[in-house]
């Protein structure tokens, strides 16, 4: 985010799940980036200035977890997050069965 912004980070529970929503203020992502921010070595930045792994390591871990991440974003308005993990407990009963 260049220059001022807000990030803003929530976390709550919801029946069996974690959510964890983490919004900013910035310059938001066109729809035809934010479709792409999870594939493997896209990247917005200029050569040598970034990897492309971030999102999508990000993406994997919470997915192997039993969890989604979803983005929503708009040019001009800024960008959210919404991560959605199970519980322990939810874990342990998926597995059980």
């Amino acid at each position: 985010m260049v220059g001022h912004g807000r990030i803003q980070i929530r976390s709550w529970a919801e029946g069996d799940w974690v959510c964890v929503s983490v919004q900013d203020s910035g310059c938001g992502m066109a729809p035809e980036v934010a479709r792409r921010i999870f594939d493997p070595f896209f990247t917005t930045k200029p050569v040598g200035e970034g990897t492309g792994l971030g999102l999508s390591i990000s993406y994997k871990i919470i997915q192997d977890h039993g969890g989604s991440i979803r983005v929503a974003s708009e040019l001009g308005r800024g960008t959210r997050f919404l991560i959605r993990l199970p519980t322990a407990q939810a874990r342990a009963l998926k597995r059980s069965a």
